[in-house]
């Protein structure tokens, strides 16, 4: 049954907007619009008041297509409505007492652009409790850029290099992209020019939406609850709980009447075989052996469930195959690599890598602002370009970043079969430090999504023939539920430990180049 709510932004019929839901939708939009009118905050009639103090917290779970995305949008969207300011953790302008503050948060930079890629604008947990300092003259730009300020008078900000076509650009790629760091590095900036530093957020925040809480452990909960005096959390109780979480989740602690449950809306994810995969192992009954007989006859009938003997290496160089055991994980780069016929001391163009942390020392730091203000932060994941202009740099493509093409000192790691310590076939003494990234284990794929996705299924029944369990559900069955709602449209279930040659070499040319793009696109004559 579908309710039909009217939510409106203001009491005209004009700017009413019609949104149709579940009744699992409309019941935790419900208790969402409660705890947010009893903050000051009514979306209903779409006007704000004073924060009215006290803490309240509320999650919305639910599986693969239950629509908590959907709701989050919604949400979002009649919040900035009523009026309520966005903060992302790129900009944040002069306090305001009758300011009424919203953040969009994700654990990981992967989980927060899957989410902006469906028009919701995240940002990670970590972005919002360290925030930039800007450079005095740079920020009357961000003002500008957020609505904030007039335009800023090139002779007056006295900045070498800026032009007036650089700010057309900046803004363009803002009224795009809504990122301040994005809009500048479009206009030909770099994060260390206009970011003077970071500071860990000492004033609390507002209202905060937490996506994919599943990955949530006690320690940032306990943080997110002092930062946020509203937090909802949208979770699925299917997924890998953090490692450190004995199974359980951190909304599995709150009370009956604070937890929305939404259930598959069949309406919107009909005729979908990747789903259905995912909820039948919800029955206590299946087998794995069962299960498999399951995707192959779907295999059978649809080309979106492919029956695979053999891991597919094209796909592995921008999807990695999904994986339990970290042996199994490595071994599956080794074969990549030998497919491709890479050298053991050098990296080829277009070999996926995954970002393990930035380590410079303290003289550098403006190097790592630069950084991480291009997305390059831990679990980014990253294609290699070629070698950079000085010895031990490397060029680099930063998946999802706004401005994706940078370069940046690298110690890259290939693990190899059977070997305690990694071998460096180059590196620079300090800087970026990078995993090879052609297979992941499950548990760090959570958050991610990728159009097509290779399943490893002998590490499913090693985890079945394992008997673990987690939570009182087999281990098995949750690996299976992350590893195939990965998939965005298609789904590869490897039943083999082999893998197929590569059809093609390794190549960069399908990368977008993102800002760069947009600065020659803007730059064209008409």
């Amino acid at each position: 049954m579908d309710q039909t709510l009217e939510i409106s932004a203001e009491d005209t019929a004009e700017k009413a907007a019609t949104i149709t839901f579940s009744e699992d939708q409309a019941e935790a939009w419900d208790g969402i619009a409660a705890i947010l009118e009893a903050a000051g905050v009514d979306i209903v009639d779409g006007t704000v008041g004073p924060e009215t103090g006290g803490s309240r917290v509320l999650s919305v779970v639910g599986k693969a297509g239950s629509g908590k995305t959907m709701l989050l949008a919604a949400l979002y969207k009649a919040l900035d409505e009523a009026g309520v300011d966005l903060v992302t953790g790129d900009y944040e302008g002069k306090p305001r007492k009758d300011r009424r503050t919203l953040a969009i948060l994700a654990p990981t930079n992967k989980a927060a652009s899957v989410l902006r890629s469906r028009g919701v604008p995240a940002t990670t947990i970590h972005r919002i409790i360290y925030t930039p300092v800007y450079d005095p003259e740079y920020e009357k730009i961000a003002e500008w850029l957020a609505g904030q300020g007039a335009r800023p008078k090139i002779d007056m900000l006295g900045l070498d290099g800026l032009t007036e076509e650089a700010l057309d650009r900046a803004k363009a790629f803002y009224d795009i992209h809504t990122s301040i760091p994005g809009a500048l590095a479009a206009a030909g900036l770099r994060g260390s020019d206009f970011i003077n530093g970071w500071k860990r957020r000492e004033d609390p925040l507002d209202i905060g939406f937490v996506d994919e809480a599943s990955m949530l452990d006690d320690k940032q909960f306990e943080d997110l609850k002092e930062l946020f005096s509203t937090l909802v959390m949208f979770g699925d109780p299917a997924q890998l709980a953090p490692v450190n979480q004995s199974g359980q989740m951190v909304f599995e602690s709150l009370p009956e009447e604070r937890t929305h449950i939404l259930h598959r809306i069949h309406r919107q994810t009909a005729d979908n075989p990747i789903l259905d995969l995912a909820h039948a192992l919800a029955d206590e009954s299946l087998s794995f052996e069962r299960f498999e007989r399951m995707i192959e006859d779907r295999a059978a009938n649809d080309d979106r469930v492919v029956w695979a003997r053999r891991v597919e290496s094209d796909l592995m160089a921008r999807s990695p195959v999904l994986v339990w055991r970290n042996a199994t994980r490595i071994r599956l780069i080794h074969a990549f690599r030998g497919a491709h016929h890479a050298p053991a001391d050098e990296l080829l163009p277009g070999e996926p890598l995954i970002c393990d942390g930035i380590e410079l020392p303290v003289k550098h730091r403006k190097r790592r602002i630069d950084l991480e203000a291009r997305g390059l932060i831990k679990g980014a994941q990253v294609v290699y370009l070629g070698p950079g202009k000085k010895p031990g740099f490397s060029r680099l493509h930063v998946l999802g970043a706004e401005d994706p093409r940078l370069s940046a000192a690298s110690i890259v790691k290939i693990e190899l079969p059977d070997e305690e310590e990694p071998f460096i076939p180059f590196a620079a003494r300090m800087g970026a430090t990078f995993l090879h990234g052609a297979a992941v284990t499950i548990h760090k794929a959570q958050g991610s999504q990728w159009r097509d996705v290779q399943v490893f299924a002998p590490d499913i029944y090693a985890a079945h023939r394992a008997g673990r369990t987690e939570a009182g559900i087999p281990l098995w069955k949750r690996l299976a539920y992350v590893a195939i709602t990965r998939a965005e449209h298609r789904l590869l279930w490897v039943t083999r430990n082999a893998l197929a040659r590569p059809a093609a070499p390794l190549a960069i040319d399908d990368l977008p180049k993102g800002a760069q793009a947009l600065k020659l696109e803007l730059q064209e004559p008409e």
